[in-house]
Formats: structure tokens, C-alpha cells, sequence
């Protein structure tokens, strides 16, 4: 994805050594659309610049700095020397993170998505997380419920979701689960809360796995859990619920499990 617009002073861009004067460098703007920019040799390399092939090569990628914009006369002034190199590598991955997205995107809609529903998508991504690529890593972590806020409809969740978690590498992964748990003797009270200590495990959880219980609107509560990976984190899950289930019914309740919240968020 190309952005259209122009981007603001201040901004990091990344782009491509198009052509190298005696008076500065013309650079093209990965991540815009049909826009170059100049760095002037001053703006090249700090101290005296004898000659500019000497600090840049054409084709060369580089991370610039925005530091004037005219759109009047399409002139866009860059720097080089104003980035540091944590600047430069944190940009840099970010690019690449950004392509790989773009890649993702066309494999969630197909290579012939059109530029309307691209662009509809990416801005719910992009207003929600900050950037497509943070879009999909939170739908590799949470799934739906990280998409849940988004104006997406449910067919495009699905497939971001789908594609997410065939893709992208996650450090964790996060599922969420919901057990409805109801007593009807005199000791219901004390039936939920051994309901829910068998719920959170009674101190045998993996230690690799975080695992939450926590009350959301009677007679429902939410089972929370972060795993290494999708199996371990859906066993967990249907783990704790069967362990509420098999307490509550034991003393006389009822239990019923469901993936998706009935009750209304407060």
C-alpha cells in the first residue's frame, strides 16, 4: 500500500536513491505515491561533503527525514543526517512490517481486491491499531475479539483472522471463553466459588500458561488465556470451563460454555 497524500515535516519516510546531483540527491518515496523528494548535500552528511558519491549510491534504500513540504510546487525537502541509527532501523522494520501486511491483505481478499475495499480495511486497521501490520498481529493474539470495534463486517474479520494466524509470528497468543454458571440450593454462593477455583486451575495451570477468571454480568463469567500457541491456549480454555462445569453440576447447578459474549458490556 502507497499512501496518496503527502507526508508531514517531521516525518521518518522511507525511500530509494533515484538520482545524485552535485547539488544534493533526489530520493523516491517508498511509501508514497508518485513522490520524490531532495536532500540537499548539506542535509546529505554532517561536516564538509566533497563529494556526495562518496556518503550515497543510486538505488541505495534510506530512511529520510521530512523537513519542509510545498505542495504548490511539489517539492518535498529530506534529510539524512537528522537520523540516527535506531531511528533508521526502527523505521526500516516498520516498512518491512507495513509490506508484509500488504501481502497479508491480499491474501485475506484476494489479488484482485479492489483499491475501495483495500483502502476501507486498511483505515480500520490503521485507525484502530496504528498500522495494518499491528492489526494483524492482534488478530494472531486475540482472534475476533481484537477486531470487534472495527466497523469490518464479519466475512472481512474472518478472513484477517484466518490469514493472521496461518502468518504472523507472535511471542503469545490470547483466547477468550465464557462459562454461565448457576446454583439453585441454599449453598449456591459457595457451589460458584469452588466452581471458579476449579475454573482457574486449583494451582495446576501450565507454567507457561496465564489463565483469568473473572465475573462479567450474572450468571456469566469470562475465561481469559494466554498460551505459546493456538492448541495449548483452546485446550486451556475448554479446560477450565469443563472443570466449572463438573463442580457446579456435581452440587446440583447448571453450567453452559459459549465463545462469544451473551451479556451486554457494561
Amino acid at each position: 500500500m502507497k499512501y496518496r497524500g503527502w507526508p508531514g515535516p517531521g516525518e521518518l519516510v522511507v525511500g530509494r536513491i533515484d538520482e545524485i546531483e552535485d547539488f544534493g540527491v533526489f530520493v523516491d518515496l517508498l511509501e508514497y505515491e508518485d513522490k520524490r523528494g531532495l536532500v540537499h548535500v548539506s542535509e546529505v552528511a554532517s561536516g564538509w561533503i566533497k563529494n556526495v558519491r562518496d556518503h550515497v549510491s543510486p538505488d541505495q534504500r534510506v530512511v529520510a527525514k521530512v523537513l519542509d513540504v510545498d505542495e504548490s510546487s511539489q517539492q518535498i525537502d529530506l534529510s539524512l543526517k537528522d537520523v540516527n541509527d535506531h531511528q533508521r532501523k526502527d523505521k526500516i522494520q516498520e516498512w518491512k512490517n507495513e509490506r508484509k501486511a500488504d501481502n497479508w491483505m491480499e491474501q485475506s481478499f484476494g489479488e484482485d481486491i479492489s483499491d475501495e475495499q483495500y483502502a476501507t480495511v486498511a483505515n480500520e486497521l490503521l485507525a484502530a491499531f496504528g498500522s495494518m501490520y499491528a492489526g494483524f498481529e492482534e488478530a494472531a493474539i486475540r482472534g475476533s475479539e481484537a477486531l470487534a470495534d472495527t466497523d469490518l463486517d464479519d466475512g472481512e474479520i474472518e478472513s484477517i483472522v484466518e490469514t493472521a494466524r496461518e502468518n504472523v509470528s507472535v511471542p503469545y497468543v490470547e483466547v477468550t471463553g465464557y462459562v454461565d454458571l448457576q446454583a439453585f440450593d441454599s449453598d449456591g454462593v459457595d457451589a460458584i466459588k469452588e466452581a471458579l477455583q476449579a475454573a482457574e486451575g486449583n494451582g495446576e495451570v501450565p507454567e507457561e500458561v496465564e489463565l483469568e477468571v473473572t465475573y462479567v454480568g450474572s450468571p456469566e463469567y469470562r475465561i481469559k488465556v494466554k498460551a505459546p500457541d493456538y492448541k495449548t491456549a483452546e485446550s486451556e480454555l475448554e479446560d477450565s470451563a469443563d472443570r466449572a462445569a463438573d463442580v457446579i453440576e456435581s452440587r446440583g447447578g447448571t453450567a453452559q460454555y459459549h465463545r462469544e459474549r451473551n451479556t451486554d458490556e457494561e
